[in-house]
């Protein structure tokens, strides 16, 4: 919801395109605090240097060339601070490697009354105990205030979209609290975003300083890549923008989490103040730790729900399998999936019929069906995104569309009116151009209709709820196929190739048991006289009689045609010719048909199960017994 409201504002996308142009990473000047030289090593001579090095160190910068003083700072270059001094001052000296030349930045050491100094250990060890997300960046907004001193730390988070949230805050009592605003992605441009990355903070001195030229023989010294600089200049935009929030310095920590931007600690001040680059060090490193621990607390939240999830999946899929049908079995259990996707209403469709469940719109489903399709769609504000659609669901805004087998699942979430807390107005009215930065970033409350909440990481957990209903249609399917292969389409009892692989094994591990041989006496004249169809009844009734005359443990199955077998198993062969005697019984009673009633008698071959025999040997052997009986005279028994 947030992301289409501030990235359709055409106003928003135009900042983010600007933003693009602006060279930020070679801006030609330095902050005007420090000094700034690049050495050529090869040469070992300054090649280029900020304009206002020879303010600093009593000389021209023509006069440079050469260094005269000791700059074994410049042969190692290294990103910690070395205390130098120059001409009888103090510097902190920071290098880095650069194309072939080293890069020196030089930061006076100031005299005067120093920052505030407790322990950042501590601090890290305070952090380190707590084990809420929402605590720790509270916590870490207060410790880095008492650390550094600053009128206002504010800890950040970023969103998917790239609109962020401040998420703690910890400031001077007389300044108006920003905890819980909004504010869009063109507050943080991505080139900006990118640089926090490549370098893990960022301090700015004086929102008042227009920068230092950057002086050389070298035409492409204005192109020098400052990205990992500590005195990089800071665009006119941004520090109209810090002017704007009040801020006359701040210095910036990355929150790096996948190599992704997912937040920031920013220290904000009303006054000029530099924080010295020991403590920038050292705060680097318990903003790293920040970023560890909320890492890992979230990775853990996220994996508490995933489990419970798909325990909640698995009882909802385990109670489905037990129905006849998918599609009735998630229906029955509606409220549970609505539950689990957080919708408020379903239309399912599933192996050519659909069901809908809870708040689904009325009326006909078709033409809405079509018109959503069966790819994978997920909004939260249908109204704008889908506006054909909107007009078929009238009062849901909500709509996540998720595959399943052949159909799909469309669940539905009600529009729900909805404030936004930004940090400024963000209309055209609080900026002097669509360009400009706000001008007052006082607490702005936007009201919103016709979206629903958003999805969220609900749309990823039902489309593996989608996955896992494709999984059981697909295995039931499957079930029914190897079902099928080893049942009679007509009579339901098993066919030759199951009742063989069930006489097998009985060989196999030596049980006692009988085969018995069935035929039907006479059965083609049924057919000849009354048709298949008729036929088809008589063996359908015949099936269900010798499965009703038989033990539970018996197995009853039909070869083709008018054959039918059993197999009796822990018994001998009188047991067999027991059963055999029962089950020609039941079926010479007359027989219901279309036609009226058909009599029908069988003739029955017994054989015991003898070791060494195979299952066709057996079948062979019975099936001989009982063209005895049919000789004998049919409707009788024989071995």
């Amino acid at each position: 919801m947030t992301e289409s409201l501030i990235l359709s504002d055409p106003s928003e996308r135009r900042r983010l395109e600007e933003c693009v142009k602006e060279p930020i990473r070679t801006p030609g000047r330095i902050q005007s605090h420090g000094i700034l030289f690049v050495v050529e090593t090869a040469k070992f001579e300054i090649v280029v240097a900020s304009e206002n090095a020879s303010e600093w160190l009593g000389r021209s910068v023509a006069e440079l060339g050469s260094p005269s003083l000791e700059w074994s700072v410049a042969s190692e270059p290294h990103g910690d601070p070395v205390r130098v001094e120059l001409d009888g001052r103090r510097f902190d000296a920071v290098t880095h490697a650069l194309d072939g030349r080293v890069v020196v930045e030089l930061e006076p050491i100031d005299d005067g009354p120093g920052l505030p100094t407790p322990s950042v250990v501590g601090a890290i060890r305070l952090l380190g105990a707590i084990a809420d997300p929402d605590a720790l960046r509270q916590a870490a907004a207060e410790e880095i205030k008492r650390i550094t001193g600053f009128d206002r730390v504010m800890v950040y988070r970023f969103f998917p979209d790239g609109h962020g949230e401040v998420a703690g805050e910890a400031a001077e009592p007389d300044m108006e609290p920003y905890l819980g605003l909004r504010f869009p992605a063109s507050d943080i441009p991505q080139q900006a975003r990118s640089l926090y990355i490549t370098k893990l903070s960022r301090a700015i001195v004086s929102t008042s300083d227009p920068g230092t030229a950057l002086l050389s023989n070298d035409p492409g010294a204005a192109a020098l890549d400052l990205s990992q600089a500590e005195l990089r200049a800071v665009s006119p935009h941004h520090l109209q923008f810090m002017r704007n929030m009040g801020q006359a310095s701040t210095v910036s920590f990355s929150l790096i989490g996948d190599g992704r931007l997912v937040g920031m600690i920013t220290c904000a001040h009303r006054t000029e103040r530099r924080m010295p680059i020991l403590l920038r060090r050292a705060l680097e490193v318990l903003t790293t730790q920040v970023t560890l621990q909320l890492e890992s607390l979230e990775s853990i939240a996220r994996l508490r729900r995933d489990l419970t999830i798909r325990e909640r999946r698995a009882n909802l899929l385990s109670d489905v399998l037990a129905a006849d049908e998918v599609l009735q079995g998630l229906a029955d259990q509606g409220d549970e999936l609505l539950d689990l996707v957080g919708a408020d209403g379903a239309i399912l469709v599933l192996e050519g019929m659909s069901r809908s469940i809870g708040a689904a719109p009325g009326g006909d489903r078709s033409e809405l069906l079509a018109a959503i399709g069966t790819e994978y769609l997920c909004t939260d504000e249908v109204e704008r995104t889908n506006p054909g659609l909107a007009t078929l669901m009238p009062g849901l805004a909500g709509l996540l569309v998720v595959p399943a087998a052949n159909g799909v699942l469309v669940f539905f979430r009600r529009e729900v009116a909805q404030v936004i807390r930004w940090l400024g107005d963000q209309s055209a009215e609080n900026r002097d151009t669509p360009l400009s930065p706000r001008r007052s970033f006082s607490e702005w409350r936007q009201s919103v209709k016709g979206t629903s909440l958003a999805w969220g990481s609900r749309a990823e957990e039902a489309r593996d709820l989608g996955r896992d209903i494709t999984r059981v249609i697909d295995r039931r399917n499957e079930t029914r196929l190897a079902r099928l292969a080893l049942v009679d389409h007509l009579t339901g009892l098993q066919n030759r190739r199951a009742f063989e692989q069930r006489l097998e094994r009985a060989i196999a591990e030596g049980q006692p048991g009988a085969v018995l041989f069935l035929d039907l006496d006479g059965f083609k004249e049924i057919n000849d006289h009354y048709g298949h169809e008729t036929g088809d009844t008589v063996l359908r009734a015949v099936a269900d009689r010798l499965t009703s005359a038989s033990r539970d443990s018996d197995v009853i199955a039909r070869l083709a045609g008018d054959e039918f077998v059993a197999l009796s198993l822990g018994t001998s062969t009188a047991g067999g010719e027991s059963l055999a005697h029962r089950l020609i019984e039941a079926v010479k009673a007359p027989i219901d048909t279309p036609v009226g009633q058909v009599h029908v008698t069988a003739s029955c071959g017994v054989v015991g199960l003898l070791a060494g025999n195979t299952s066709k040997q057996l079948l062979d052997a019975a099936d001989a017994a009982m063209y005895r009986a049919k000789k004998a005279g049919r409707d009788r028994v024989s071995e």
